[in-house]
């Protein structure tokens, strides 16, 4: 390490690294614009543009699982071409030209707004988690701590956007909301440059090669071509999002792609890193199933909220807060945690938090399916379940998900670092893909009875929920049906999510030996 880098690393802040503090801040503006544009999403489609459920659902699915399959993409432009810096300034301004375009309403610039953010998304969101990274030394015991600080961050964006967002959608029209979401993303923007200026990631981020970097070919440079194709990519995945029911053959193609590059990988590394690396995997797969059940905040469960459920003080749309505020208000408690129980040596290793993780998901789950036990005569259920179900999930979340992206940055080969962080958020592109697959089971469809209605699936729907399909057929209202759609489904996906956390927890001694003194 050099000295200029060894001076900025003792520059700290509440005892992390300065330069956390202005990763924090970008990212938490930067998530402000994704959560509040995503948090109007599906009513934006069902009750202005008037789409059905089912294709809201698609739409939705195929939108936010290609906002988590193109970081790979962009990981390995970062790795190999244009550094971390110019990766996420790339990413912030197409992810700001998405939310701006999103205020003219013709389809074009619809799907052509969804595709700008899902191309910036795939540019900044592994390269700024990759800079947190940077930040700490191999071992350095602050790490899981600062991930979870950044991960406040994220979700302090998250808590605020939806409030603000929902708010101004409400009271002046949709496409306010829009433009407040990219008015975020300029600022975070901002923030970001202004901590390469005042020098806070020393020589972290830049061009891996300068000189291959400025090799011109037709008067452009590597910076310059991978700006023009960033763009010109954008009508494609436009395409993809539009005709969503033909995604299937595009999470078989990036399944080829990431088994083919990952087995390349493994014949380049030692064997402690190939070891590591397949951890890195196996959490990757877990989080992929956590994201399935998990996102249901934002399409499902934001539709339940709005027919289903009493609210108070909040509409619909600014329920996709609710999650986001509570991890503000668990995160610094859960950081000092594992700082403190680290000083105890009493800190569960990472495979144990997983199969946690997982567990408290799938509670969080069967608490939306026990409301339907308090449901009133209009099929809504109270508030107080949406609030506590969101709680323990976030509780999951705080397991799994900061503690994820702290051990991918220790488990991936140096080399390949930020590729590896784009397969961690790859699982976000299958969870979302199946979460959408999820979200469609709880549709009503006229004469077709619930698949959760009868044999093993109908016994824990109605020990959880307190309800049968045969109950909810006497009283014949299409309210009560689609409660009993929804929560149906939260009940027998809470207890699958159970039993997956529970093996976790088993087989998490067989999960460390792999992880080769990596805590």
């Amino acid at each position: 390490m050099n000295s200029d880098q060894t001076e900025v690393n003792r520059q700290e802040v509440f005892g992390h690294p300065k330069g956390l503090l202005y990763l924090f801040f970008a990212e938490l503006w930067e998530r402000f614009s994704f959560y509040g544009m995503k948090a109007l999403l599906v009513l934006y489609m069902t009750k202005h543009l008037l789409y059905s459920d089912d294709k809201s659902f698609g739409v939705m699915a195929a939108y936010m699982s290609l906002v988590y399959v193109t970081p790979m993409i962009g990981g390995i432009i970062a790795d190999r071409y244009i550094g971390y810096r110019k990766s996420i300034i790339l990413g912030g301004v197409l992810m700001a030209a998405g939310h701006f375009f999103l205020t003219i309403e013709t389809p074009v610039f619809f799907y052509g707004s969804l595709a700008l953010i899902i191309v910036g998304n795939g540019f900044f969101k592994p390269n700024i988690s990759t800079m947190v990274g940077t930040l700490y030394e191999e071992g350095d015991r602050r790490r899981d701590s600062g991930f979870t600080i950044f991960y406040l961050g994220i979700n302090l964006g998250g808590a605020i956007a939806p409030l603000m967002c929902a708010w101004l959608a409400e009271l002046y029209g949709w496409h306010y909301g829009f433009l407040l979401a990219g008015i975020g993303m300029l600022v975070g923007l901002l923030v970001f440059k202004r901590g390469t200026q005042l020098a806070v990631f020393g020589d972290k981020g830049l061009v891996p090669d300068i000189k291959n970097y400025e090799k011109k070919i037709y008067g452009l440079n590597k910076g310059d071509r991978i700006w023009f194709l960033a763009w010109l990519s954008v009508p494609v995945f436009a395409l993809i999002v539009r005709f969503n029911e033909f995604e299937h053959y595009l999470v078989w193609i990036a399944t080829l792609f990431l088994i083919g590059y990952i087995t390349y990988i493994l014949t380049k590394v030692s064997i402690k890193e190939r070891k590591r690396l397949l951890v890195a995997v196996y959490f990757t797969s877990l989080y992929a199933l956590f994201a399935a059940v998990f996102e249901q905040a934002g399409s499902s469960l934001t539709l339940f909220a709005d027919r289903n459920v009493n609210l108070i003080g909040i509409n619909a749309a600014q329920t996709n807060s609710i999650n986001s505020t509570w991890i503000v208000v668990l995160a610094i408690p859960f950081a000092l945690l594992w700082t403190f129980l680290s000083k105890k040596k009493a800190n569960p290793n990472s495979a144990v938090k997983f199969g946690l993780g997982m567990l408290f998901l799938g509670l969080g789950f069967l608490i939306f399916g026990m409301s339907a036990q308090e449901v009133d005569e209009y099929a809504r259920t109270p508030m107080f379940y949406l609030i506590f179900g969101y709680l323990v999930l976030t509780v999951g979340e705080l397991f799994l998900s900061p503690i994820g992206l702290s051990k991918i940055t220790e488990l991936s080969p140096v080399k390949y670092v930020t590729f590896i962080m784009g397969v961690w958020f790859s699982a976000n592109f299958y969870g979302h893909f199946f979460a959408g697959k999820i979200a469609k089971l709880t549709t009503v469809k006229e004469g077709e009875a619930s698949i959760f209605s009868e044999g093993l699936s109908g016994t824990i729907s109605e020990a959880i929920t307190g309800l049968s399909n045969t109950l909810v057929e006497g009283n014949n209202t299409e309210a009560f049906q689609q409660l009993y759609s929804y929560v149906s489904v939260y009940a027998n996906f809470g207890v699958i999510t159970i039993g997956i956390g529970i093996v976790a927890i088993l087989i998490s001694p067989i999960i460390k030996k792999l992880m080769a003194g990596i805590h």
